[in-house]
């Protein structure tokens, strides 16, 4: 098993967290402000902020990715900043 982490400032337009991968994936998610009301959204990629779910300020989500699906994220306003651990599984 390979984990990468890495923190994403999110924009107002869906872009890509964890790619697309041949194999499982599990991924955890933090909204990392804690101070306002400041969501992500997470989805595919025409997920907009009246189309998904969220993730509340200081929330932590995991979900597992199945071989070909990727994950995209965005925010309203631009800037919120989303922590992602990706756990993949090596065939």
């Amino acid at each position: 098993m390979t984990m990468t982490n890495s923190i994403v400032s999110c924009t107002v337009n869906a872009q890509l967290v964890a790619q697309a991968l041949a194999n499982p994936a599990f991924v955890t998610l933090h909204n990392m402000n804690k101070s306002a009301n400041h969501y992500i959204h997470y989805g595919s990629a025409n997920a907009g902020t009246a189309n998904s779910p969220h993730i509340d300020p200081g929330e932590t989500l995991q979900l597992k990715l199945l071989p070909g699906e990727g994950l995209f994220a965005l925010s309203d306003p631009t800037g919120v900043k989303l922590g992602v651990l990706i756990q993949r599984y090596e065939a």
